[in-house]
């Protein structure tokens, strides 16, 4: 299958630890571990762990993003770039080694024009997808509702569209329409009109969004419980094991890329979400801003897969 992946703002993660945070005090880091990064770019570098491949798109700026890309080249991952001259965002984290608290500082990257992204999405539609996953913030100088006319796209092109965004950039490609949707519990509550959502709420609630044809599935995350798939064939809870936290970062990413990754492969949508809790599950596993180990994901799936049953949220 032909995936695609498109990051408009993509950064040079960069991750750290310290014994204790003191303000106003020089402090001695551990050394600096540095990742590509950027919602669709972990994506990519996720199915690559998972032995799949996709096809990176993304503004590439000055050395930083010649770093980027040369990150994603050397872990086997094809890449298309836009390159400009403003610089690529770095992100940095800083774990407190003896709390095991992760301060995380993310940049709001170099400012684009809607000229300029749309020349991504003319990189998009000549590599012609079967999935096109866009992920991530919008960088200064897009409108909100850019993600729109990258849904609208999909559909022009006939790909499947799974766009991975909050707030007004959300709503506006739900607005359009695409085939999954993944919303935490605040973002579909805001989805849907309300302030907040009880857990019985949440199937009707996606199932709302579905009969609107904001989208065909709805695989609404959970954090430590798991997700809910929705679709109009019904819905089902899927647990997530219990793992020893160390980061969250790319959590909800790699919960995207096995999701993806399974779809290209022909699972059921059972199937599907269970690789994507496991992927996201593994993920908090590691620290920093490391993915997941494809042997902790495929340890976690046989878990869910064996013993999930017992673990389901029933009351729906």
């Amino acid at each position: 299958m032909n995936i695609v992946t498109l990051t408009l703002n993509p950064a040079l993660d960069k991750s750290s630890g310290i014994h204790r945070l003191v303000p106003e005090q020089k402090m001695r880091c551990s050394e600096v571990h540095t990742d590509a990064g950027g919602g669709g770019i972990n994506v990519s570098k996720g199915i690559r762990k998972l032995g799949g491949n996709s096809t990176a798109v993304f503004p590439s700026g000055g050395n930083n993003g010649l770093v980027l890309e040369k990150l994603l080249q050397d872990a086997g991952i094809v890449v298309e770039t836009l390159r400009l001259e403003n610089e690529t965002r770095e992100n940095f984290s800083v774990t407190e080694t003896s709390t095991n608290l992760q301060y995380r500082f993310n940049m709001p990257g170099m400012e684009m024009t809607t000229e300029m992204a749309d020349a991504c999405l003319d990189m998009v539609a000549r590599l012609n997808p079967e999935y096109l996953v866009a992920s991530g913030s919008l960088p200064p100088g897009l409108p909100v509702d850019y993600y729109e006319k990258i849904a609208a796209l999909a559909h022009r092109i006939g790909a499947r569209c799974i766009i991975d965004t909050s707030g007004e950039p959300l709503r506006a490609a739900a607005d359009e329409g695409m085939y999954l949707l993944k919303p935490n519990l605040a973002e579909l509550s805001a989805l849907v009109g309300e302030e907040k959502l009880s857990i019985d709420q949440v199937d009707d609630a996606a199932l709302e969004i579905i009969g609107k044809g904001m989208c065909e599935v709805v695989v609404v995350s959970l954090g430590p419980q798991g997700a809910l798939l929705v679709s109009r064939d019904g819905f089902e809870h899927i647990p997530a094991p219990t793992v020893p936290k160390k980061s969250t970062v790319g959590a909800g990413d790699s919960m995207v890329s096995g999701m993806v990754w399974s779809l290209a492969n022909g699972k059921s949508l059972r199937e599907v979400v269970q690789t994507g809790v496991a992927c996201g599950s593994a993920a908090t596993m590691n620290p920093g801003t490391e993915l997941f180990h494809a042997e902790d994901v495929f340890r976690l799936l046989h878990w869910i897969q064996t013993y999930g049953e017992r673990y389901r949220i029933k009351d729906f």
